[in-house]
């Protein structure tokens, strides 16, 4: 629940509630206590919330719910690059410009500031027994062509134990499927 909850909303709702006590203890009921708890905690958290919200990156959503069979097989196949992208795309982040924008910067797909493509969209899904972590990107920049060349370097980049397929998913919408291998599998199970 707390990677759902935005840090800055919750700076900006506590510092100003501690604010307002403080000028109201001020100005209305003349207690120190409260004025002193206002102007040296309630001003600063209004100012990190307000810090917070203007470099807030908002989570990317989920294109429909994860069935249990899919979850079932998050558990066995996924490889910790897998989960670390999803925990990371579906929570709140900060001082970032877009989602997986220095991953995409590496993979030469994101030339600049206006031309990074943009995650709109997040998915689990089967593909032929393997736990697979889809990602949308709006992408009108970058034709899927250029994706396509990239696809190796993908995989390898988010791998080992990554396969990486790129789809077109609409109109300058691009999906990157990434998919646990089967060697990936074979060692997650001798580990156990």
């Amino acid at each position: 629940m707390l990677r759902r909850t935005s840090l800055g909303t919750l700076g900006l709702s506590i510092g100003g509630i501690l604010t307002v006590v403080g000028f109201w203890a001020y100005f209305v009921v003349d207690n120190a206590t409260l004025n002193l708890v206002g102007f040296f905690y309630g001003i600063p958290l209004l100012l990190g919330g307000l810090a917070l919200k203007a470099s807030e990156l908002h989570p990317v959503p989920l294109r429909e719910p994860t069935p249990a069979s899919v979850l079932t097989l998050r558990e066995q196949q996924a490889t910790a690059t897998q989960n670390q992208i999803r925990k990371d795309v579906t929570r709140y982040r900060y001082g970032q410009r877009a989602h997986l924008d220095s991953s995409l910067t590496h993979l030469g797909l994101s030339p600049t500031d206006e031309e990074c493509p943009v995650l709109v969209g997040v998915q689990e899904v089967e593909t032929e027994g393997a736990y697979t972590l889809v990602l949308e990107f709006e992408s009108p920049l970058i034709p899927l062509e250029v994706w396509q060349e990239k696809q190796d370097k993908i995989a390898g980049f988010f791998g080992p134990g990554v396969k990486a397929t790129v789809s077109q998913a609409g109109d300058q919408k691009v999906d990157v499927a990434l998919i646990a291998t089967a060697a990936e599998k074979e060692s997650v199970a001798s580990l156990n």
